[in-house]
């Protein structure tokens, strides 16, 4: 069996700033019928659990350390097991949440991570945070069979713009450097988009509004 993913929305609120918002958050699980690796383990660590069943659970990958994506991770992990990776530079998001602990493993741009027969690789793209991740395989299986590259790209790019940057730690100039630089010039046009909140896109559709984004400034 080729690694496939699957994807589970779950809701729940999102708060920055002082202000409070009702979200829909995708988690990814990525693998076969034995492992699997969890991205973003959002406010349902009962949804996540039945989601992933009996299969061991390899890692738990967050794309940042805003709270709707993280809130869950340690109730997932002590249910289902899998070290959590977090990249180091939204430190101070995950401590907002779960104040006093630290994530079990920092998450450098190139690290690699295995799961059946596919591998993702983390690509530090700040802007939307400071610590913001994609992940990027060259081939994974979708639920409707469709092998292609995929993307993961958290809340750094979306079907119709970037990442909002209007918050603390964020950059409107930096999180377009990152799509431009490291997503548009590095990925296939044909890489399947999985985003953190919303439909799916594919890079191809995507990179020719990006002069419109940079001009609309948002």
């Amino acid at each position: 069996m080729s690694t496939s993913f699957e994807n589970l929305v779950t809701s729940g609120t999102f708060s920055l700033d002082g202000g409070t918002w009702d979200v829909d958050n995708n988690i990814w699980i990525i693998g076969d019928e034995h492992e699997v690796i969890i991205i973003d383990p959002a406010h349902d660590a009962d949804a996540v659990a039945n989601a992933v069943g009996e299969r061991a659970v390899s890692a738990i990958l967050l794309t940042h350390g805003h709270d709707d994506h993280i809130s869950q991770a340690l109730e997932v992990q002590k249910r289902l097991g899998g070290r959590i990776h977090l990249n180091p530079e939204d430190q101070m998001l995950w401590d907002a949440v779960h104040e006093g602990t630290v994530p079990d493993v920092h998450i450098s741009d190139g690290d690699v991570f295995t799961v059946g027969d596919a591998t993702l690789v983390a690509i530090h793209t700040p802007g939307h945070s400071p610590g913001s991740t994609c992940f990027y395989s060259e081939s994974l299986t979708g639920p409707d069979g469709t092998t292609q590259p995929v993307l993961f790209s958290g809340d750094t790019l979306f079907s119709g713009g970037p990442g909002a940057t209007g918050r603390s730690y964020s950059s409107f100039e930096t999180i377009i450097e990152s799509i431009r630089t490291r997503l548009f010039q590095q990925l296939p046009a044909e890489t399947l988009v999985n985003t953190g909140h919303g439909p799916s896109t594919t890079i191809g559709t995507e990179s020719p509004q990006l002069q419109d984004w940079i001009d609309r400034g948002e």
